[in-house]
């Protein structure tokens, strides 16, 4: 037998697999393919368990898991699937750094918008307030958690809801939200939402007490004639008058040199001597904060 009939027959193998796989590979492609999409793996231990599993390594874990996070929901989207691990990445990732400041800004559009041509439901929108209310725990004095909890608890959250004296309490408690990320140095002109929100709601004390320390708390002229307007429209009484005026006075007589945001976080002048030890906190002259300083004006 010649060498080229040794080879013919091999050729003839490698033809017919060739053109066996050819066959078969597009089936099981889209096979696998609809495995995939029908069924997704979470290879992640329960959050108890996932401190333990990144030896220390917390900060690179949660790096690697929001990329995955953020990976998934596109994918998902992309193809039109449910995304049902996704609280499993959120509750894995706060395990590791509760305070992980990209999940407070996201957690709203990722679980509102889980896959193209779907709404979220009541459900959503409560485990999307949990996150943001867990987001003002873990981050007391982040102003952008605030506001993002207050926009999402005011405005977003209340549209999946169905009972009427719920949704008011979520607005009113939005409506605080708001107030204290500007406390906090948010953009004052969310005061006016705050406000309208809560004179809405019959709060009109806590509408008054807000709008006093956003007028203090701004240096800009045209919103504090707005907020002075609104208080005189809500009738504020001439306590809310001095109050003002106090807190204005005392700036300029101690801490002209100032911003107002520096000077407020100071508070209210001391003397180092007489307001010396904790004998001193219920002495006159020696206020703590802002509101102790009005009320011994009086």
């Amino acid at each position: 037998m010649s060498r080229r009939d040794n080879v013919l027959p091999a050729i003839a193998i490698v033809l017919v697999g060739v053109l066996g796989i050819a066959l078969v590979q597009p089936r099981m492609a889209t096979d696998f393919h609809a495995v995939r999409q029908r069924d997704d793996v979470f290879l992640l231990p329960p959050p108890s368990q996932l401190r333990a599993m990144t030896l220390g390594y917390k900060a690179a874990a949660v790096d690697v898991l929001w990329a995955k996070l953020i990976l998934e929901y596109g994918l998902h989207w992309q193809e039109k699937r449910a995304f049902t691990d996704v609280t499993r990445y959120i509750d894995g990732i706060l395990a590791l750094e509760p305070d992980f400041p990209p999940i407070y800004d996201f957690v709203d559009t990722i679980l509102l918008y889980p896959m193209a041509g779907v709404s979220a439901s009541e459900a959503d929108a409560r485990t999307i307030r949990r996150y943001l209310e867990r987001g003002t725990r873990e981050r007391p004095y982040d102003p952008k958690v605030w506001v993002r909890y207050g926009q999402f608890v005011a405005f977003m959250g209340p549209l999946y809801l169905t009972d009427k004296s719920e949704i008011e309490r979520w607005r009113t408690d939005g409506a605080m939200g708001l107030a204290r990320g500007v406390e906090l140095g948010a953009d004052a002109q969310r005061s006016l939402a705050a406000s309208t929100i809560l004179s809405k709601s019959g709060e009109r004390q806590a509408t008054i007490d807000h709008l006093q320390r956003a007028y203090a708390m701004t240096d800009d002229p045209e919103m504090r004639e707005q907020f002075m307007l609104k208080l005189r429209v809500l009738q504020a009484d001439a306590d809310a008058e001095r109050a003002i005026t106090f807190v204005d006075r005392e700036l300029r007589a101690h801490y002209p040199f100032l911003g107002r945001g520096a000077g407020l976080l100071i508070g209210p002048r001391r003397s180092t001597t007489a307001c010396a030890g904790p004998a001193s906190y219920s002495r006159r002259g020696c206020a703590r904060d802002w509101q102790e300083a009005i009320n011994d004006d009086k």
